[in-house]
This record gives structure tokens, sequence and C-alpha cells, in this order.
């Protein structure tokens, strides 16, 4: 046999396992294709969009697993619906302190953010042209008329008309009737006025400081009165009809743990952030001694009830899928049979059932999720026998039994040999140098040493 014979062969064996597994992958997936296309549905699909079928349990497992029932009955829910909320300031109670006349700041008494005020005490000592003139016409309009009183009527009448207007101009410019009657009674202008904060509160905000000059009308203080805030809490979409104004509330905040606070429900916004899906809730809250300061964060309780008895079952009866809600009832037969049910209200131990249970039903009120798997299975154990290629009954016995071994022990039979030649698609015969009786293996051949080299002759 020659090199080129022998390179042939060896080449052809190493091909032929990777022709052999190709077959073999030809063949398997060519008969698993019918199998998928004959059976026309999913299993799994299937009970699932079934929610499984009907699950005997014997009293015995029942208890093994936490397996306990209850009745669905009549009762009234209370809800407890939690918000995230802050305490601000009670917008209806802060003001903004402004003067009423052109001057120029000779002192602020109220000097710093959160002094307290109170109504009638010194805001500013004010310089103003215009309160000085306001004076002068004023001493004048007097002094004419102590002159003419024992005089002519009508002149008397136009001094007192002109001491009544420099007066009541005075007090268009919040000055206070004690200035005005220490004017009249010493005879003499005063350089600064000192005019009196209109409100009571604590300062919050201050614009101006001493020699400061001012226009009427411009802002110099914000006062808030502390004495009652709001806490305003964000309310999700879905717990929208759960509140309403008057509405009882507990507040518990942050900075004074076990100080709750209670308040009502005075308002809340008609719109929704578009960001957040919420809508703001405002409740009013009294704050003695100032305890609440604007900024502290707090949880808001709303205490939410149905105004009737409604039909629930506890908590644990009803296992959600995400897109509906299921209860295991319990048959007079003793199966339990899965049924959708709609939910409402629920509380910490109790849901509301709107819709697909009747009063007096006995539900499966524990260790749902356990029967709802053993609901599945069965359904997907019962429904395989019926699918091509699932035989579920015991495989028969091999035509070559086990022969008996030492100790009683049994064999198994051996396999058949694979046949390669009965291979569909595999023709030896048909390939180049393929010869079914390999010949034995010989040992190599040593090349022969190279002749010696004869001498030229015709040296």
């Amino acid at each position: 046999m020659t090199d080129t014979q022998r390179l042939i062969i060896r080449r052809a064996a190493m091909a032929v396992p990777v022709l052999l597994a190709l077959v073999v992958a030809w063949r398997l997936t060519r008969d698993a294709a019918p199998v998928v296309a004959a059976s026309g549905h999913d299993h799994a699909a299937m009970v699932a969009a079934s929610g499984g079928g009907p699950v005997t349990i014997s009293d015995t497992d029942a208890r093994r697993i936490g397996v306990t029932f209850a009745t669905a009955t009549h009762a009234t829910l209370h809800r407890d619906v939690q918000l995230s909320g802050e305490v601000v300031l009670d917008e209806t109670r802060v003001s903004a302190v402004a003067l009423k006349v052109d001057g120029i700041i000779e002192r602020l008494y109220a000097d710093f953010v959160g002094k307290t005020i109170r109504r009638g005490d010194p805001l500013v000592a004010l310089y103003s042209p215009m309160l000085v003139a306001a004076q002068e016409e004023l001493l004048v309009a007097a002094r004419l008329q102590a002159t003419l009183a024992r005089g002519a009527s009508d002149a008397s009448g136009s001094a007192s008309d002109l001491a009544l207007s420099a007066r009541r101009r005075l007090r268009n410019w919040d000055v206070d009737q004690s200035d005005i009657d220490a004017v009249e009674q010493h005879g003499m202008s005063h350089r600064t006025l000192t005019l009196r904060s209109p409100v009571t509160g604590t300062v919050i905000e201050k614009n101006v400081v001493s020699g400061q000059q001012v226009m009427a009308g411009q802002p110099l203080l914000r006062v808030a009165d502390l004495s009652h805030v709001w806490v305003d809490g964000d309310v999700f979409e879905q717990d929208l009809p759960l509140v309403r104004v008057g509405q009882a509330v507990r507040v518990e905040l942050r900075a004074l743990p076990g100080e709750p606070r209670t308040g009502r429900v005075t308002s809340f916004e008609p719109t929704l952030d578009p960001a957040t899906r919420t809508a703001r809730v405002r409740v009013a809250l009294p704050n003695p001694g100032g305890t609440l300061r604007p900024g502290m964060f707090a949880t808001l309780h709303l205490i939410a009830s149905e105004p009737a008895a409604t039909l629930v079952v506890p908590r644990g009866a009803v296992l959600s899928t995400g897109e509906r809600s299921l209860v295991f009832v319990k048959r007079e037969d003793g199966k339990l049979e899965p049924r959708q049910v709609v939910v409402g209200l629920a509380d910490e131990t109790q849901i509301q059932i709107l819709r697909g249970l009747n009063h007096g039903d006995v539900v499966v009120s524990s260790a749902t999720f356990l029967v709802d798997a053993e609901s599945n299975l069965g359904m997907a154990m019962g429904g395989m026998g019926d699918m091509p290629g699932m035989d579920m009954t015991a495989p028969k016995s091999l035509d070559q039994k086990a022969a008996p071994g030492k100790g009683g022990a049994t064999k198994s039979a051996a396999p058949p040999a694979m046949d390669h030649t009965n291979m569909p698609g595999m023709d030896h015969s048909t390939m180049p140098g393929m010869n079914h009786e390999m010949p034995a293996a010989k040992p190599p051949v040593k090349p022969a040493p190279p002749a010696a080299k004869k001498p030229d002759a015709g040296r």
C-alpha cells in the first residue's frame, strides 16, 4: 500500500465521527419538530391561563402545610393611609410689613429673623419730610383754631377742619394716636416718628437695615403667626377617593417621636403632580409653644372607613398574580376550587371582596400559595398524558432480562451495538479509500542507506 492510500485512509477515519454526529443531530431535530407542531399548544401557558384546577388535600396534609380556613363575612373596614408630609407655614397667618410713606429708617427695632413681635410694639423710627410737614400743618391748624375760637364761626370751622385733616393724614400713615397727641400737647414737631407693628408673630424675613431709605409700599419684614401651622402631605392617585375635607388625621413627626398630633384635612389640591402622580393634602394643626417648626418631616395617617358593612375575607386568602386575584373556595365535596375575585379596600388584616364570593363561602385563609402550586402541578401532570410523546405509564421490561449475579444482584443487559452501515445517508462503499477490512498494522519500513558513490572511471 502506498503512502498516498495510507493518508486517504487516515483522513477518512478522522471524518467518520464528525459525520456520525451530524447525522444523529439531523435525526433528532427532524423527529422533534413534528412533536411540537402536532401538540398545537403550550401546556405551561394553558396552566397559567386556567389558574389551575380543583385540589384535594387531606386533613393531615392540610395541617402539615399550615392550611387554615375562614368564612366570608360582612364587616366595616378601617384603612390607615400613610402619607409623607412636611410642616409648612399657615399662609393665612403670614403678613408682609411695609410703610405707607417714604423716608429713611433711623432705627430698626425688629432687627433679626426669629424675633417675636406683638401688635403695637415699636417697629422702626422713621425720618420722613412728609411726616414732618404733616406735623407742622397740624400745629398751625391748632394755633389758628385757638386764635379764632372767639371770632367768626366760619373761620373757626375752617381751622378745625384743617387740624382734623392733618390728624387723619398722620393716622393714615400709621402714626400712633399717642404720638399725634404728644405733638399737639408739646406744640412742636418731631424729627422722627416711631411706627409700630400692625401684627403679632415671628419675623421670618428681614429686607432692610438701619439707615436705609425706603419707599412707600416696600416690604420691610415678613411676619408669621406660628401658633397654628399646616402639614402638607402627598396622596397617591389610587388613594384620592379615600380623602375628604374634615377627615381626622394623626401626625407623627421625626423630631418629636412618641408625641403624635391630631388634626383635620382642611383642603387638597384639585390637580395631580404629573411627575409623582400625587395630590397635595393640607392638614391644620395647633402649635402651642411653637414646637412645630416649618420644614420638619412628618408622617400622616388618614383613617379611611367604609360607610357600611361589606363582604370581607382575611388578607392571606387572596393570592394576587399582578393581573388578577384568586381565592380557593372549599366546595361541598371537600375540594378546593380556585376562583377569581375583584378586591377593594383593605386594612391590616382584612380585604374587601367586590365580586366573586358570597356571604358564607369558606375559603383558604393561609398557605394559599402552596395550594395554588398544588393546583397548577396537578393540572400540569394531568394534561401531560394527552400530549404527543408524553406516555405517563410505566415502561415495559427489556427483552433481554438481566442475569442474576453474585449475591442475588442482577446485571443489566448490554445495549445492542450500533450498526453504522444501516444509518441513512452513510454509504461507506462509495467513499474513496474506505475498506471495511482494515489491514493489520505493519511495522514501518526503514529507508535503505544511500549506496556508496562509485569512483569516476575517467579519472
